[in-house]
This record gives C-alpha cells, structure tokens and sequence, in this order.
C-alpha cells in the first residue's frame, strides 16, 4: 500500500485546518439562537416617528383587542388550535416584541428642525422603554446611505443616541436601500467611531439591512452582494430585512400586483434566506399594506394567510404596519407552532430512543424539529415541550449536535 508522505499529510491538515476555523468563523450555527443571545421575535412593528410615544405598544394592544373581539365571528375560522383566547391574553400582556420608529418612507422629508425634534424624541422613548420590564425591543429606521440622504440619515442617528443617553438595551438601527457592499463597510466603521465617541463597548452598535433593491441580490458581475454583505458586517448585523414594494417595484411588477407572494419576492427571500443561513443573522419578511379598515374580513384572511405561508418557508419574522396586524400575526404563529410540536416531539422522542416508526430521521432533522420546539416556546405558543425529557438543555443540545446531557437524577 502507497503511503502519503508525513510533509503531505502535514501540509493537508495545515491547510484543512484553516478551512474549519474560516467556517467556524463565518457560520456559527442556527439561526434560532445566534451568537449574540437574543431570541428573534415574531415581527416587527414600524411606527412613523411623528407618531410613536412610550405609550405606543400599549396603544396598538388595545386597538388590536377592541378589533379582535369586534370581528370574532370572522377569526375564528381561521383558529385552527383554538388559540384566540390565548392571543388575546397576549395582546393584553405584552402584544408588540420589536419595534422601530420609522424616519424613512413612512415619515418622508421634513425640515431639519422637524426631524430633529423627532429624533431627540425618538431617543428619550428608546430610553424609556429599556428601563421598563416587557417593552418590546427598540430601533429606528433611519433614512439610506445614498447621497442626497446620507447627512440626514447619520445626524438622525447621533441625535437619537444622544437623547437616549448612548446605547439603550436591545437597540438596533435598520438602514434601507442597501444596494453596494461598501455601504456595509461604511455602517461597520461608523459603528465603530460611534462606540470610540460615546465610549461604549466595542461591538455594543448592531443593525439590520433592509434588502429591497434587485442590486443587493444580483450584482452586475453577477455575484450576490447580499451574501458578501454579511461578511463585510463582522457580526455587526442582526438581520436581513425584505423591503416588499420597493423591491417589486424595482423588479417592474405592476402595483396592484405588489405583494410579499409574488415570485419575485420569492426569489429575494430564498436568496436572502440561503446567504444567511447558518450565521446567526435573521431574515425577517416584509409587510402587506392591506389592513383590516374598509374591508376587514379580506384584509383579516390576507394577513393571516401570509404570516402562515411565511412560516411555513422559515420566515420567522414579519413587519407589521397596523394594530390590527397584530391579531392574525400572533393566531397564526401560535397556530403554526402549536401544530408543529404535536408533530417535532414524537418524533424527537423516537429519535432519542432510536426507536423506528413511521419516519426515521437524521441528525439534521433532529437540529430542525428541536429548533422549531425552542421557536415555538420562545414566542409563547406553549409553556414547555410537554415531554419531561425534552428539556431546554437537551433541545438546545440537539439544535447544536452537541452531547445530550444525561437525566437528573
């Protein structure tokens, strides 16, 4: 037998090696629980920034409850686990879990002075809402890097800092029309002179890219910047956020055919959703401007049939752009979840005892139905997974391929 010389065998683990560490480095693991230790929420809710106040989540909790109860009669058949007592309780407790205060499209151009006073406004309601136990996490939107916005967008950035005193808990900054990798080198050095500036920890500044340009997608070497973007970001980026109208828009679909099913958007998501894959950054879904006013019963099914379809393709995020989003967003996530561990937990059983049955699965399905359990219980779907040995600890081992810890005694 032809023995492969020591040198070689040296030179392949040197170089193998590097390969695992460079792997290690750039995919982390599952998207469930990242690296940074926070659990993605269900969505994220955009409010003009001329029209949030602290009591905002609490406001769109009750307009949600006053929808809710107003048209039962047209949700209940869309309540497949009977979960609507249960999505009301939620709206009553803590029904917003992420939220960004929009200077962007939704707030358009004003005088300096005007956004200004948002923004030292914005930074005091950021503040408030991280002292205070249940508010949902907080952000802005702030303008794109494009020339004719760039001053404005970066100003409104400072601004809001300052008032809110450095860097809240949990604060995220989304900038939209991201269409070039270099503008992702720009936010990761602008992150950095922010935390020199406020002497804050380094790496404390994080932030989403809205991905609504063909451009982020398809580059016109053909290369897909989205992906390079990530990497540019250093871990800086928490999430990839799909921008439903402007991308279609750019893409030359008509308006009336604009909406987050189309195939083009599609196709965005599942390249956004490959090139995030394994390194703890989120996609997070775009938003449906048809809300439940003029005519709720087809709005109410929209929503509902969209979040769904959503989480059925691992789009665990959404926007929401109305109070009365909120309502089918929360019945169809538990209604998903809820369905979804009746059917993970025999079959994680089974693969713990190695036992057969019907479906035999692998270690990877193993990581994908522990993964969708953890989901499930994070958002409040369920309190636990229901099987005494399908603890935390041992789903957390099986979405890692770690050791399974052995039983208390």
């Amino acid at each position: 037998m032809t023995k492969v010389p020591a040198n070689i065998h040296a030179r392949i683990e040197a170089l193998l090696d590097g390969v695992d560490a460079d792997l290690r480095r750039r995919y982390p693991g599952s998207n469930s629980r990242p690296p940074h230790g926070r659990t993605q929420p269900i969505h994220t809710v955009y409010v003009p920034a001329d029209r949030v106040t602290e009591a905002t989540p609490r406001e769109w909790g009750a307009a949600a409850i006053e929808l809710l109860d107003r048209y039962f009669d047209l949700l209940a058949p869309l309540d497949g686990t009977a979960s609507l007592p249960d999505v009301r309780k939620r709206l009553e407790r803590d029904p917003v879990q992420d939220l960004r205060i929009d200077f962007e499209d939704g707030y358009g151009f004003r005088a300096d002075v005007e956004e200004d006073r948002a923004a030292v406004s914005a930074g005091a309601v950021l503040a408030a809402w991280a002292r205070r136990p249940g508010s949902p996490t907080g952000g802005i939107r702030m303008k794109g890097l494009a020339g004719g916005e760039r001053h404005r967008a970066l100003r409104t950035l400072e601004l809001v800092l300052d008032s809110a005193g450095g860097v809240p808990d949990g604060f995220i900054f989304t900038v939209p029309k991201i269409r070039a990798v270099q503008q992702v080198t720009a936010l990761r050095q602008l992150c950095a002179g922010l935390e020199r500036g406020y002497g804050i920890a380094e790496g404390a500044l994080r932030f989403e890219l809205q991905i609504e340009s063909p451009q982020a997608i398809i580059a016109a070497d053909g290369t897909t910047p989205v992906a390079e973007m990530i990497g540019q970001a250093e871990g800086r980026c928490s999430g990839l956020h799909f921008g439903t109208y402007d991308y279609t828009a750019a893409c030359g679909v008509a308006a009336p055919d604009q909406a987050l099913d189309h195939p083009a958007a599609d196709y965005a998501k599942a390249v956004m959703q490959v090139a995030a894959a394994q390194t703890g950054v989120w996609v997070c879904d775009g938003s449906t401007q048809i809300v439940p006013d003029a005519e709720p019963e087809a709005a109410l099914h929209n929503h509902h049939r969209l979040v769904a379809r959503s989480l059925r393709r691992g789009y665990y995020q959404g926007w929401d752009m109305h109070p009365g989003h909120l309502v089918t967003r929360w019945l169809a996530t538990y209604d998903f979840f809820r369905t979804a561990i009746d059917v993970a937990v025999p079959r994680l059983r089974a693969y713990l005892d190695r036992r057969g049955g019907g479906v035999l699965d692998e270690p990877a399905t193993a990581e994908a139905l522990a993964a969708t359990v953890l989901r499930g219980i994070d958002c409040g779907a369920r309190d636990d997974s229901g099987a005494p040995e399908l603890t935390e600890a041992v789903l957390r081992a099986l979405v890692a391929r770690a050791p399974i810890p052995p039983e208390p005694r």
